[in-house]
């Protein structure tokens, strides 16, 4: 099979080593020369190193592009995680079809930071899925979905990476579907009715509200932590009132107590450990890491018992 990857992260990396070991043939690597989220490698380098031929995935939107793929015979366009959108003369050159893999079980969590909503919101189970692209985002029929649990102590990192390792194990079976027989390729239509599309919108525009239930607030902080790698949704930001004045803070870690407080909501209480326990609408939360001004800090080392963080003025 000809295969074209277009991609970026540590999905596109991922994917193309696992490609790597198969007997498939990657025409071109398709990805942004800079690095994305603080990583220490890109995919453009990696392929670059494993002596790929490279691309850059803006080339996608062009439709002329089009006809290079016809003439390369390209079987399959693999899309993991790229930043661009595909035009539609692109989508339908290859002689197969052009699939995504997708952070989230479609059609529920369709558009950006799936992982990060499914968190926010409260879900006890989230997925990855293999669709076939038409015109659109994240529309055409699904291949292959695999569901699983969400934890209590998930994060957006660790429920990234398990979209990530699920997701490259569905792609293999996609390129062994059709090697032996294109016309075997599962094709489930999207239930329409039922999608719900994200966009680049963020919760409370990043603030935290301290007056909100604990485990609101939990899976705020949790749906934000990609700790020690960039957050698309950065952290969410609070205030603490000091001498000189109102120092920002972001907020990178935080997990519930169970522990019913009457305190007034943003009122810093006592150590534990490394954490400081702050009160909520209902409930402690003990927070374990803070940034401020740039740097990850341990909570203890920048909070008081007694103090109190109250709403940042901005998203």
């Amino acid at each position: 099979m000809n295969i074209i990857l277009v991609g970026e992260e540590s999905a596109g990396i991922q994917t193309l080593r696992a490609l790597a070991g198969s007997d498939h043939r990657v025409v071109a690597v398709m990805a942004s020369q800079s690095k994305n989220n603080g990583a220490l490698t890109n995919l453009w380098e990696t392929a670059e190193k494993l002596g790929y031929q490279t691309w850059p995935a803006k080339l996608v939107k062009d439709l002329r592009f089009a006809d290079e793929v016809r003439a390369a015979e390209v079987d399959v366009i693999l899309n993991i995680h790229s930043l661009f959108i595909i035009n539609g003369e692109v989508v339908s050159a290859p002689r197969i079809g052009c699939f995504n893999m997708h952070p989230g079980p479609l059609p529920r969590y369709a558009g950006l930071n799936a992982v990060s909503w499914a968190i926010y919101r409260g879900e006890t189970s989230h997925g990855v899925t293999i669709h076939k692209m038409e015109p659109g985002i994240d529309t055409g029929p699904i291949v292959y979905q695999e569901l699983f649990d969400i934890d209590d102590a998930d994060t957006g990192l660790t429920l990234s990476a398990r979209c990530i390792r699920s997701g490259i194990a569905l792609v293999l079976r996609l390129m062994e579907t059709a090697s032996a027989d294109p016309a075997a390729i599962p094709l489930t239509p999207q239930d329409l009715t039922k999608r719900e599309y994200f966009g680049r919108e963020i919760p409370y525009e990043g603030r935290l509200f301290w007056s909100l239930p604990a485990r609101e607030i939990v899976n705020f902080v949790r749906a934000c932590d990609f700790f020690p790698f960039h957050s698309p949704w950065g952290h969410p930001q609070t205030v603490l009132g000091t001498m000189s004045g109102a120092q920002e803070i972001g907020v990178v870690k935080a997990r519930l107590t169970g522990e019913r407080c009457d305190r007034s909501p943003g009122t810093v209480g006592e150590f534990v450990g490394p954490g400081v326990k702050i009160a909520c609408g209902d409930e402690w939360v003990i927070v374990n890491k803070l940034k401020v001004e740039g740097r990850y800090v341990n909570s203890a080392d920048v909070l008081e018992p007694g103090s109190r963080l109250i709403e940042s003025p901005r998203g």
